[in-house]
């Protein structure tokens, strides 16, 4: 039997993986968690964040599912 256990992510790891995650594709600051889930065995963290659009700021939504081993399956970013 082995003497070592996976480490989970938990709800506090999940965030702090989607806010760096946006933050280095994005190239942004700020970082807005609206809610974090876990849903069907992932963690879900849904948010915004601000972008320059052609001189002009928008808030940009996003979603970012996370496996339970902290890699990320999937992103979503949409303008609001």
């Amino acid at each position: 039997m082995s003497d070592y256990v996976i480490q989970m992510v938990d709800f506090d790891n999940a965030q702090y993986i989607a806010v760096n995650f946006v933050k280095e594709k994005k190239n942004v600051s700020n970082v807005n968690v609206v809610i974090t889930e876990s849903k069907d065995g992932v963690w879900v963290v849904k948010g915004t964040c601000p972008i320059d659009l052609d001189g002009h700021p928008w808030r940009e939504s996003f979603e970012i599912v996370i496996d339970q081993k902290g890699k990320i399956k999937a992103s979503d970013f949409s303008l609001m």
